[in-house]
């Protein structure tokens, strides 16, 4: 069996694991979609990073079982056709719900703060930013974090995550999520809002959901000129979920104040992309997810699913459990021993 990553992960790979399912571990790198399709059309399991396996790739996908994503979002991931094609798709919930929690804070933080503004100013040789009205005009307005409010957009783990940090400044907030239970929100003591409300009361927004058909561009124009010209959008969920043209827009007009984003819907950012030349926004590449132990557990976790499929079994995290059928009737029975895995 074959099993194929599109990018060197840097994980040490559980080589007792593929020796006992006699499966070979193969790194190919690959971004366009022939590429993609060069190197899965035989593969037994492949591993998703953020590479997009639309349905012409699937439907190459001659001997595939499964595509292990290894992380959350799974956008990039045709599921509809996986199922179609009897290939299960898993992912893995709730590994760096720490770690993005905490960069959309520290985003948050650096973006109040003109963290970037100041730093330049210093490179500049330019220290006395205080007692200079002209040094000091680059970068006020700062305000006080402690008495404003955050409006979270998606109150799933990270978003309630970043609940208690964004208190420990004495930040107030407010959150916007139609599909949450009422009575968690009343547990963390978080007031839930209507989207127009939110827009209207929050200093900072933080998106914290995932992207799909239905919400692509859910912040647009008509969004930013509802928000207060001091607000500040943080983005380390989907950058799909805004509309870059218009954030652009209401950046420049002073519609909204800045934003940080860690998530840009074309990754990875064109270097000519009109908001790196801005001084009110600041873009991390993609890297909120990342510390030392996320990294690895997220990478042992993909692996994990790959082996209980390609040993019989269902995945832990099924994103498509309705492949179930379709999977049987093109691979056949599980093993009796592993049929109960991830049910």
């Amino acid at each position: 069996m074959k099993v194929v990553a599109m990018c060197n992960f840097g994980w040490p790979l559980n080589k007792e694991g593929y020796e006992r399912l006699g499966a070979e571990y193969i790194e190919i790198p690959a971004q366009t979609e022939s590429e993609i399709i060069e190197a899965t059309s035989d593969a037994d399991a492949v591993f998703a990073p953020l590479e997009p396996h639309s349905r012409k790739v699937i439907e190459h996908m001659r001997k595939c079982r499964i595509i292990s994503v290894a992380g959350i979002g799974y956008d990039y991931v045709d599921v509809d056709a996986a199922t179609e094609y009897g290939i299960c798709v898993s992912n893995v919930p709730g590994y760096c719900v720490e770690e993005v929690s905490d960069h959309a804070m520290a985003l948050l933080i650096c973006c109040a703060r003109k963290i970037q503004a100041q730093v330049n100013l210093v490179r500049e040789g330019k220290w006395d930013t205080m007692v200079c009205t002209k040094i000091l005009a680059n970068v006020k307005p700062i305000f006080r974090l402690r008495g404003e409010t955050l409006g979270i957009v998606g109150l799933g783990n990270i978003g309630r995550a970043l609940v208690p940090k964004a208190r420990g400044f004495g930040i107030k907030v407010i959150a916007y999520d139609p599909y949450i239970a009422l009575n968690v929100a009343k547990e963390m003591e978080v007031e839930l809002v209507e989207l127009d409300e939110l827009l209207a009361r929050a200093d900072f927004i933080s998106l914290h959901m995932p992207l799909t058909n239905e919400n692509r561009h859910m912040f647009g124009l008509e969004q930013f000129k509802k928000m207060k010209p001091s607000a500040i959008l943080i983005n380390t969920a989907r950058g799909g979920l805004v509309d870059e043209s218009a954030l652009y827009t209401a950046l420049t007009k002073g519609d909204i104040a800045g934003a940080g984003l860690d998530a840009i819907e074309r990754e990875p950012i064109d270097p000519d992309n009109p908001l790196l030349k801005l001084d009110n926004v600041l873009v991390t590449p993609h890297s909120a997810f990342y510390s030392e132990q996320s990294h690895t557990e997220v990478l042992r976790r993909a692996e994990e699913e790959v082996f209980r499929v390609l040993s019989g079994g269902w995945p832990q995290n099924f994103v498509n459990p309705r492949v179930k059928e379709n999977y049987v009737r093109r691979w056949g029975k599980l093993n009796e021993g592993n049929s109960r895995n991830g049910e």
